[in-house]
């Protein structure tokens, strides 16, 4: 995480159209013995909480569906603008999870989820970290078994694995004893490989998702890694 971050809260938007949501929102918020959220802006609609004090929020929550319309097409334009964006939805399928990811989201949250679930996904998504909620994981391990698997070979998935645990690229490389360069390779062709069967995985936390419905990661290998580091444990 930012060291910045070690020394506030993180700050977040939330774009949502029921007040209740909201109010939830802020109740999980305040009961946090840490303090370790502060919502700063919240609102119906994207320009009204973009206009304020959301603009420079550290995560953006946003409703899949706000008054009626689903928010899918505003997601790239969000991710291009750096903001990391975290949606949270009654729609929890597969294909929904997919393909919120693929246009550009952190990751992704359903509206069933408990408030600790809630909470850890603002935070790894602040401290750019993948996190797999129960919902997120039972919806990605039930793929269709008659998906075509790429062939990723044991480097590509040991290197991707300490890359979703959170290491960044020079971590993994030194704990592999490999240089950066091979790392990088490894993730890389690895989408190549993804792509070949029509299944792109653009970005980090799509190719996670790939991996976990395949079987290359199971959602343990995330979570225990994050259970660990949440206790203080070292990468």
């Amino acid at each position: 995480m930012d060291r910045e971050l070690l020394d506030r809260p993180v700050t977040l938007a939330v774009v949502e159209d029921l007040p209740v949501v909201i109010e939830g929102m802020r109740s999980w918020v305040a009961q946090d013995p840490h303090q370790r959220v502060e919502i700063v802006a919240s609102g119906n609609t994207l320009e009204a909480v973009l206009a304020g004090a959301g603009a420079d929020a550290d995560v953006l929550l946003l409703d899949l569906e706000l008054n009626g319309v689903l928010m899918i097409g505003r997601i790239p334009e969000l991710a291009a603008q750096g903001r990391r964006v975290v949606v949270y939805s009654v729609h929890e399928d597969e294909e929904t999870i997919l393909t919120v990811l693929k246009a550009g989201a952190v990751t992704f949250i359903s509206k069933n989820e408990t408030a600790d679930h809630c909470l850890d996904t603002i935070l790894a998504a602040a401290g750019d970290r993948p996190y797999v909620t129960p919902t997120m994981a039972g919806a990605l391990v039930v793929a269709d078994a008659r998906t075509t698997r790429p062939m990723l070979s044991a480097r590509e998935r040991e290197a991707l694995l300490l890359w979703f645990q959170g290491m960044n690229k020079q971590s993994v490389a030194t704990r592999m004893g490999i240089s950066e360069a091979t790392v990088k390779q490894y993730i890389e062709r690895a989408r190549i490989k993804y792509a070949s069967t029509g299944r792109a995985a653009p970005t980090k936390t799509t190719l996670l998702a790939r991996a976990i419905q395949d079987g290359l990661i199971t959602p343990d290998d995330i979570i225990e890694y994050q259970s660990l580091a949440a206790e203080g444990g070292s990468h």
